[in-house]
This record gives C-alpha cells, structure tokens and sequence, in this order.
C-alpha cells in the first residue's frame, strides 16, 4: 500500500523535450547504481531459494498478488498509486536477505506495471529505485546490528533509509521532469507519505517475526491489512477530490494555486536559461447571462450547461495546459510556455469562438459567452494572487468594453495602492454611522416650458476627513470595481428616499433621481431593497427613478434587462445616462423598459458653438420623442443653451443655469425664493 510522492504517479507522464536528457540521465544513474548495490547479493540467490521457507513462499504470492491490483484514482490531480507489497519485501529482506527482496519486489513491479500499462523505461527505473532503497536499507540494518539479531533501532533506522531513498529518488525525477523549486516538491507531500510508508515499513518485522514463528498465521494479516488498505484507499480519494471541482471534473482553486505556483518556478527556470517562451498565461472566463439561465430554467439546467462549458474549455486548451472552475460561473485556463500576449489572446480567442455554438440541453439550445480576461507571467505579476487578480481586472475590462476579451493594462487598473486606500477608507465611512462625511447634494431638474421644478438628481459628495473633497468621478472608478460599490449604492438609495419622506412632510414633492452601477443590477438585489425602503418611508414608486449610464448598460444589457423589468413593473422609473456617448442600438433602446434619456452634458455645452453637437442633440430629441421617451439635458450653464433646447423639443433641463447641486436645507431655501424662466 505503498503511496509514491505525487510524481511518476501523477498526470504528467511525457518529459518535456528539453528535459529528456537530464531526466533519461538520472533514471539510468539510479539503475546502474543499484545494479552496483545488489549484484554482489544477487549472485546468492540460488542458495536463497534453496533453502527458502513456507513463510517466504507465502510472502512472495501476498506481494505479488497485493500489486497485481494497485489501486489508482482518475484524474489529473491523483497523487498516489496503492501499492501492498513493501511490508512483504520488506520482511522478506529481513528474514532473508537483499537478493530475495529485490527478486520478489522486481516481480510486483513487473505485475503492477502491465496492469498500469506503464512504459518499460518506467518499469526499470521503478524497479531501479526499489532495488537502491533496499541495498541501502539492508546495508544500514547490518551496519548497525552486525551479525546479531536486528533490534528495534536497526529495523527503524532501516525502515527510515528505505523511505528517504526512495522518496527522494522521486522527487528528484519530477523536478528533472517538471522544473521548478526542489524543496516544495520534496516538502509537499512528505508528512503524509512518511505516514502511510512507515507504517506499511514498520508492518514488516512484524511479519518477519511471525513467519519465524508460525508462518501459516501470516493469512490472518491478510484482513487488517486490508483495512490498512483501504484507509490508504480514502486518504489518497480524498487528496484527489480536495483538487477537483466536484461538479464538472476539473481543477479547483486549490488545484489552480498550485498549477500557477508551479509554473511560476518552472519557467523563472527556464528563463534563467535563456528559454524565449518562459512565459505562462492566466485566463480569466466570466459566463454572461448564466443566472438567467439558472432563474428560468432551474439550477438543474444551469449545473449542466456549467459541466458542458467546461467540457469545451477542456478540450479547446493545448495539451499541458490547465482548465480549472474557480466557483459559479467563473473559469480560469493557465496556458503554459508563451511567447507574449499574442499567443495568450490567440488561445483566448479559441476559447471565445469554442462557446459561439449553443450548448442543447433537453431539446432546448442555450446561446454561450463570455468575457475574457488575460494576465501574462512575468509581465503581468510573478504570484497566483497577483496573476488573478490582474486578469480580473482585464476581465471586468472586457465585460464594460463589451469587446469579449482584454490583456491586463496598468491604465484600466482601478488597484493602485493609492485607490485601494482610498476603497478602504470608503468601506470603513460606510460602516461609520455619520458616514464619515459622505453626503447627497441634489440638483433641479426643471420643465423648460413650464419653469417648474420636476425633479432632482442626487449626487454624491464625500469630504474625506483628509484628503479633503474627492471629486465624485474618482470616488466611483474606485468604488465600481467592487463589492464596495453595491454598499455605495444601498446607502445612496436610502438616503435619498429619507430624504423624499422629509420633503413630502414639508408640502414639497418632486421625483428623486439616482444613479446606480451596472454592477447594482446584476443581481436583484436592488429591486427587494428598493420595495422594502417605498413601503418603509410610504413612498409612491414613481417618484424615484434610477439612472444607468449608456456605455455601462451596453455592455451586458441582457445580464441587467430582467432587474430592470422588475423595477418598471414596480413602477420605478429608469433613465438613461449620458445618452449618445456610448454604442446602444435601436434595437435595445426598444427592449429596455426606459422612461427617460438623458443627453450628455458634452454636447449640450458645446452645442451652441459646434453644429455637430447641435445636430446630435436635435437628433437624440427627436429619437427620443419617436420612442415615447422624456429628455433631460444635462449641463444647462446658460441661456443660449436653454433657448436652443427649447427651440429643439426637449423637456427638461438640468445645470447651474438654474442652481448648481445644493444640500436639502439650501434646496428648500432656493426653492422658496427663486422664480424660474419659462417659455415665453
């Protein structure tokens, strides 16, 4: 029930061409230098079976028919192959010297090695490496004993020299092999191993002893070690699972830890040698609309198309390369020995073009995507939590530019340790029940034909207790990225409806707009907290609307369209932002159940001065009065621009023409004392 250290046993079996030769070089070392341990021994072996006992015949068919069936788990991620014969072998060194062990072990390995199919170099070296652990073994319980019988420090120091050698015969054949670091290889998995082996090691003078004595009780161990066996059976299944994803197959994020960690050494290696593709890849996969799926069709339905994507990740990836699910949705491909960001973008561009074909589920086809996110070893990070979430980063990049995949760019990263920072000092005001100086400041929105007062926006304002004012552009790149976001989010929400509530006690009552992230919608989430807060505050729904910005929506607006479906039939209403700055068609402008368009303030304040500007507001005001949309235009800052507005069609107005951002106590006051123009 020998368990050998991750290695020969393990997935890999194919030396790297650049390796064979270190690698072919140290496997015939290691034959040659048992040869030259036992040889001397093995020219004794006909007066050995000459007067070979029952109990050495008996031990001989137990450690031959033990590895006739080794037991060996599938997957990419066993580290172990079962082998019983070693308590034999080893007891029948005891009791009968190196030349019979060795005979009797080379005929378990050549069993177990048909039964595996192993390769005949393979075979040799296995045996190769058992015929130097027991040379050694044997040398050191004699050293230590002479010609008495063995006591129980000879047998463990014995037993101890048998595992260190072969062992780190082992280990040193994956770092030929794989490359990387010597001492995590050795260091892995040398508790466990030392475990098992020891035990089965220590088993051996037991037996030993018993066939001086009885050898025909030998059968009666037969039972516990079975159990030993099959204790050895569940440990090596566990260590196998603890890599895998249970439901498709794959690696997990532990097995993916390791894969990079790996990697990271190997080809740090390979660079030193001057190895042009020593270059690794992390991808990052991010499924679209997958929870519609789930929310439609049932978590049964979303669990099979999970396993089919990853089938197709599976088998679209070069050989060597690692597929692994890293929770939900989320997927992760390392792609090993690149050249650059070419050859990375090239596999992800395989990848994308693999889930372009439905999966069919049932009868039913389910359209597959998703967004792409490239980190690159060394370029891009030199650690697994670097890599990941650098390719995060890239990935969220491709989902907000809607382009399918993105290599990581310092430009598009919102994680410098200045911002993250300042993210944590966010987090903490949010937890703070004063909100450490966050505020809402609310903007008229005005009826151009009328003078009257629609609406207001709220907008956020946070006056960092040291930094001073953070411009609210900086205060969202910073937050959006994040969970942080949605709490942003739920407290703006909140505060603006408390806000509402106080103002309809007041006499004054005016719809509430307030903007919220792609991200806010991704979930519904907002819809529940939304009802819970209108039926808190006895608030009617159509006096809140909630703003999406167009370059946000249009990069996933089918993950958000059925938050947004919800909210209209609760009767809240939705705009949306900065109309004309991003790429949304005809056709989702149709689909989403907006109320309202906003133009962005870029064109109204250079409108009366370029006429392509003045064309395109004329345009989008036209467009919107087609579809049954209101149109509010941001950045009203004076009175030619209200005229050219008005003159265009569109409603309502929004800018310092008539009040810049205001806190509620000066809104009040404003309003109570201010006359707004009207058409005239």
């Amino acid at each position: 029930m020998a368990a050998t250290p991750h290695a020969l046993q393990a997935h890999r079996n194919r030396v790297p061409a650049e390796r064979r030769r270190p690698f072919g070089a140290f496997v015939i070392a290691v034959t040659l230098l048992a040869a030259a341990f036992t040889v001397r021994d093995l020219a004794n072996l006909p007066d050995v079976l000459a007067h070979a006992s029952l109990g050495f015949w008996l031990l001989t068919v137990l450690a031959v028919a033990g590895d006739a069936l080794p037991v060996t788990l599938p997957g990419r991620w066993n580290t172990a192959a079962i082998y019983p014969s070693i308590c034999f072998t080893f007891a029948i060194m005891i009791d009968a010297g190196l030349a019979a062990a060795v005979v009797v072990q080379g005929l378990a390995v050549a069993v177990s090695s048909l039964r595996l199919r192993h390769a005949l170099w393979r075979a040799v070296f296995n045996l190769g490496q058992y015929a130097l652990a027991f040379g050694i073994a044997y040398g050191t319980l004699h050293l230590i004993s002479g010609d008495a019988a063995p006591g129980l420090l000879a047998l463990v120091a014995s037993a101890t020299a048998w595992f260190a050698v072969k062992y780190l015969t082992t280990a040193a054949a994956i770092w030929l092999r794989d490359g990387g670091s010597l001492l995590p290889i050795i260091m892995g998995p040398l508790a466990n191993e030392a475990l098992s082996t020891g035990a089965l090691l220590m088993l051996g003078p037991v037996i030993a002893a018993q066939t001086e004595v009885a050898p025909q009780l030998i059968l009666v161990l037969v039972l516990p070690l079975l159990a030993v066996r099959r204790l050895s059976i569940i440990t090596a299944e566990q260590r196998h699972l603890a890599n895998i994803d249970t439901l498709t197959g794959l690696a997990n994020r532990k097995a993916l830890i390791g894969e990079v960690s790996a990697a990271v050494a190997g080809h740090a290696q390979r660079a030193v040698q001057g190895d042009a593709r020593c270059r690794f890849g992390l991808l990052l996969l991010d499924l679209d609309r997958f929870k519609h799926v789930n929310d439609s069709l049932g978590h049964e339905v979303g669990d099979r198309l999970l396993i089919a994507v990853g089938d197709r990740l599976d088998r679209v990836v070069r050989e060597g390369d690692l597929v692994a699910r890293l929770g939900g949705d989320e997927f992760a491909v390392v792609a090993k020995r690149l050249d650059g960001a070419d050859e990375a973008r090239e596999l992800a561009e395989r990848i994308e073009q693999v889930l372009i074909n439905p999966v069919v589920l049932d009868g039913m086809p389910l359209d597959v995507s998703g967004s792409i996110g490239v980190a690159l070893y060394p370029d891009h990070g030199t650690d697994f939590a670097t890599l990941l979430r650098h390719a995060d980063v890239a990935m969220y990049t491709a989902k907000h530019n809607g382009d399918g995949i993105a290599v990581y760019h310092p430009d598009a990263d919102h994680n410098s340790p200045q911002r993250l920072s300042l993210l944590a000092d966010l987090r903490a005001m949010l937890g703070r029940p004063d909100k450490g100086g966050l505020r809402l400041f609310y903007q008229p929105q005005v009826e151009i034909a009328t003078g009257g007062v629609v609406g207001v926006e709220a907008l956020l304002r946070w006056q960092h207790p040291t930094r001073g004012p953070v411009s609210p552009d900086e205060l969202i790149r910073v937050a959006e990225p994040s969970s942080v976001m949605r709490l942003l989010t739920a407290w703006v929400i909140e505060e603006a409806m408390v806000q509402l509530a106080k103002w309809d006690a007041a006499g004054l009552q005016v719809r509430m707009a307030v903007n919220v992230s792609v991200r806010d919608l991704h979930t519904g989430a907002i819809v529940e907290q939304i009802e819970d807060l209108l039926g808190r505050y006895g608030l009617e729904p159509c006096r809140l609307q909630l703003e999406i910005t167009e370059s946000a929506l249009m990069a996933d607006p089918h993950r958000v369209l059925a938050t947004l479906t919800r909210l209209q039939l609760l009767g809240v209403g939705i705009a949306l932002d900065d109309f004309g700055t991003g790429y949304s068609s005809l056709q989702h402008l149709r689909r989403l159940p907006l109320s309202e368009v906003k133009i962005d303030r870029s064109f109204v304040l250079s409108m009366a001065d370029d006429p392509d500007d003045l064309v395109i507001v004329r345009s989008i005001i036209e467009l919107a009065g087609a579809l049954g949309l209101r149109v509010v235009a941001e950045g009203v800052e004076d009175e030619r621009a209200w005229r050219l507005l008005q003159s265009a069609g569109c409603e309502i107005a929004q800018g310092w023409f008539y009040a810049r951002p205001l806190p509620p106590d000066e809104l009040a006051d404003w309003l109570s004392r201010t006359t707004l123009p009207a058409l005239s």
